[in-house]
């Protein structure tokens, strides 16, 4: 958190104080009211046709700031910046949500939690509540404050969707845009987190194609990008009679480990059991929540779209960051009973 205070000693939250929504009350001012040139913050007051104060307004004023949408040129003076003309005078289709996500990954501590929980389903709210205290430093206090404006934000950039009352964050990491703030984050977890030469990731997975094929196109990529040695069950170990010695060793030894869920392979699962069983820290992976059995949806699952054009890439790029979150904070990723 920002150790900047406000009048009264209290800490000031870095994040918007405001939705990315109510944030474009000011900059839309300025375009309709002053062809949005620059001007003073009391001046842009009365193009919204409010009383301008120090308090509530200036409050607007830096939640437009802190999403990208206004600039200061000098103290006192405003100014619209690129993002917020795209947004409010697209010149092409694709530039008004463009625009909108751009503000999203621009926000702090929004973007952080955003790029953090890509391609998954957000947490029930108890764990949700927990990684926002401990890991993005929010106070409680201000919990019933940012997650209404966290969600509203993603929800007008059309970056979060709903089904059966779960929140499911989407990945754009392909896009230019949010690349940036994607490899920003691998490479914060890289410094932050432990990782020793020799430390092995095992992957439990199916061997038959289409997912067998996973491994080296995917799995091996990301584990390695992480830093890690990648291992695996033999194709044969079914069968030989030393199933126990091997899987045991492998899952024992890892640092961490990845099970693909598609299609409930009962080798996965059997997998699965001794891992959790080992208080293992496991990231799950599916491409449909079907898949995915109700008591795991605790834990964090990276779901992937094989329709998308970009898949295999972002997950390459969100499985190596789950791999040292894993290491980083292992209870987001071990079986609670």
């Amino acid at each position: 958190m920002s150790k900047t205070k406000d009048k009264k000693g209290f800490k000031v939250p870095p994040y918007p104080r405001h939705s990315l929504e109510k944030a474009l009350r000011i900059p839309r001012g300025i375009l309709e009211q002053n062809a949005g040139k620059e001007c003073t913050d009391q001046k842009s007051a009365t193009y919204v046709g409010v009383k301008y104060n120090s308090g509530p307004y200036n409050l607007e004023v830096n939640s437009a700031i802190k999403f990208g949408l206004l600039e200061r040129p000098e103290k006192g003076k405003i100014n619209l910046t690129t993002i917020a003309k795209k947004i409010l005078k697209p010149q092409e289709k694709s530039d008004y949500i463009s625009g909108l996500r751009e503000a999203v990954l621009k926000a702090p501590v929004i973007s952080e939690v955003y790029s953090h929980y890509r391609g998954e389903n957000l947490p029930d709210d108890e764990f949700f509540n927990n990684a926002l205290s401990e890991k993005f430093k929010i106070p409680e206090a201000k919990l019933g404050e940012f997650k209404p404006i966290f969600l509203e934000s993603l929800r007008i950039a059309e970056l979060i969707s709903e089904n059966d009352g779960k929140f499911r964050v989407i990945d754009i990491s392909a896009e230019p845009s949010a690349h940036e703030k994607s490899t920003e984050a691998f490479k914060k977890l890289e410094k932050t987190t432990k990782v020793r030469s020799g430390d092995t990731c095992f992957v439990m997975m199916p061997f038959a194609t289409p997912l067998g094929a996973y491994y080296d196109n995917i799995y091996k990529p990301a584990i390695e990008k992480a830093g890690l040695v990648p291992s695996r069950a033999d194709n044969e170990i079914f069968g030989t009679g030393k199933i126990i010695d091997q899987i045991f060793s492998g899952i024992n030894s890892a640092k961490v480990l990845i099970a693909e869920l598609t299609h409930r392979n009962p080798n996965v699962f059997y997998e699965l059991g001794l891992a959790h069983a080992l208080k293992k820290p496991v990231v799950l992976i599916s491409s449909n929540e079907q898949d995915v059995p109700f008591d795991l949806q605790h834990i964090r699952v990276i779901y992937y779209d094989v329709t998308d054009p970009f898949w295999g890439s972002k997950l390459i790029e969100k499985v190596a960051e789950n791999l040292l979150s894993a290491i980083k904070n292992p209870e987001e990723a071990i079986f609670k009973r």
